[in-house]
């Protein structure tokens, strides 16, 4: 747990749920509502109403029993990340890309069946959708989703397509069964393509980001105005850009994850 405060305005409760947000790290993503309880100290009822206000607010998601944190709690540290963390990382490698194609990219991670927008350079075009860092859409119909929700494994697929959307866009409809067939298509061949399915005139392709364990941890990708770039293009000149702009920005993830670990 966190040092308390002794001042006469310290808020307990806000040093345990901050606590309980804490107690999640890369070797515990997730973690029963006892082992949150005794990783914090706190008593059991106490860190379940903790999880659950933070799983209203959006903060954490829960999984059979299991809770994990969302990208929502990339908010809380964005003064954090613009000076360290992967768009620090990702930002000099995107904006190479941008400048080679002419074209916008961004990165995604999945929450639940939406994919968030975690880092973004775009180029001064008109597009259908307003795209910021925050920005959710269904996962489904979007090439960055595809190469998310094909990284998982099926139970891990099954329950984040069960959440309802919250971007605010209608729950995208899909057929089981070609969507698994088209997900089996991305592992394969290690991109996604999605062309005209999450808005008239959107075409994008997307690959996976990986940690320094292989660990795809987040997607790439380029977007383009259909009318103006083909698929052939897409695929045939942008796309090797594209996986080698990914390669490297997972080999400086590596080699931070790989930095010396301070002692306190």
């Amino acid at each position: 747990m966190a040092g308390r405060g002794t001042g006469p305005d310290f808020v307990e409760a806000l040093a345990r749920g901050l606590d309980v947000l804490t107690c999640f790290d890369a070797h515990r993503p997730e973690m029963t509502l006892a082992d949150v309880a005794s990783a914090t100290g706190l008593a059991r009822p106490t860190a379940r109403r903790l999880l659950l206000t933070l799983e209203e607010l959006g903060y954490v998601r829960t999984n059979e029993a299991r809770f994990a944190l969302t990208p929502r709690v990339l908010r809380l540290g964005a003064a954090y990340a613009a000076s360290l963390g992967l768009w620090d990382m990702a930002r000099p490698h995107l904006e190479a890309l941008v400048a080679r194609t002419g074209e916008s990219s961004s990165m995604t991670q999945l929450d639940g069946s939406d994919v968030v927008y975690v880092a973004r350079v775009a180029v001064p075009k008109i597009i259908a959708l307003r795209v910021d860092i925050g920005t959710r859409f269904p996962a489904v119909p979007t090439s960055q989703g595809k190469v998310l929700l094909a990284a998982l494994d099926p139970d891990a697929r099954a329950a984040a397509l069960a959440e309802p959307t919250r971007s605010g866009l209608p729950q995208p409809e899909h057929d089981p069964d070609a969507l698994e067939a088209e997900l089996r298509t991305v592992r394969a061949r290690g991109w996604a393509l999605a062309d005209e399915e999450l808005a008239r005139g959107i075409r994008s392709i997307a690959v996976p980001v990986r940690d320094g364990d292989g660990v795809v941890r987040a997607a790439m990708n380029v977007t383009v105005h259909a009318a103006e770039t083909s698929v052939e293009t897409l695929t045939g000149e942008y796309l090797p850009w594209l996986m080698q702009t990914a390669s490297d920005v997972a080999a400086d993830w590596a080699l931070w994850q790989a930095r010396p670990q301070v002692g306190g």
